[in-house]
């Protein structure tokens, strides 16, 4: 399959062989242990989402938003690859309705799936992690921190995802781990991720205010 065979999407530079990536960013969240909209507080002089939105731009093709019922959180200007809102189909689903969303929006072969509140996020791991779900026999590439796999960020054969996530959908399942358990997956182990993220700033999130104290200070 040449690199334009889908949707005329073209390949990611340095990845040849994957039709496509399009990014996800689920940004439906609450924000209940924040106590506001975590999204629109500002990081680095940048609102938090865009940083997560930034960082998907500069490896992939696309980048889809998912918001919940509420309004469209404030969005970067361009980022150099077409950006989309699209809103959660099935609130309440958590964030597996979210990507379920995203995935029957996406438009290339490969999705990279990042959470919102996701500030410090590599583009050179989001593009390792593609790189090892295009692999054969695999759906989905997560990272493994410690003893366990992280489900974000994470990337999937956009195929193969959705419809592992349709079926854990309709069996009630609403977490990402339940659709990792559908799929065959690689973890990358921690000695090698950190080769690329040294500091493990790609698996943080922001959950409370006090979560937003190590990006204090100038802009990444």
């Amino acid at each position: 399959m040449s690199a334009r065979d889908r949707d005329g999407i073209p390949g990611i530079p340095g990845i040849p062989g994957i039709p496509g990536i399009s990014g996800i960013v689920l940004a439906g969240g609450r924000s209940l242990r924040f106590g506001a909209d975590k999204l629109t507080t500002e990081v680095a002089g940048r609102p938090l989402l865009h940083h997560a939105i930034e960082a998907l731009a500069a490896m992939s093709d696309e980048v889809v938003v998912v918001v919940g019922a509420d309004a469209v959180p404030p969005l970067p200007g361009a980022v150099g690859v077409p950006l989309r809102v699209v809103r959660d189909e099935e609130p309440g689903a958590g964030p597996l309705g979210g990507l379920l969303t995203g995935l029957r929006e996406a438009r290339g072969s490969m999705v990279v799936l990042v959470g919102g509140d996701m500030p410090a996020l590599v583009p050179g791991l989001l593009r390792e992690l593609a790189s090892r779900a295009a692999a054969d026999g695999v759906d989905a590439a997560v990272l493994r921190d410690g003893d366990s796999p992280r489900p974000l960020p994470s990337a999937f054969r956009r195929d193969a995802a959705l419809a592992a996530a349709a079926g854990v959908r309709a069996a009630g399942g609403s977490s990402l781990r339940a659709l990792l358990a559908a799929l065959r997956v690689a973890e990358i182990t921690e000695a090698v991720w950190r080769r690329l993220d040294p500091e493990g700033a790609s698996l943080v999130d922001v959950d409370r205010p006090e979560d937003l104290d190590r990006f204090r200070g100038p802009a990444r």
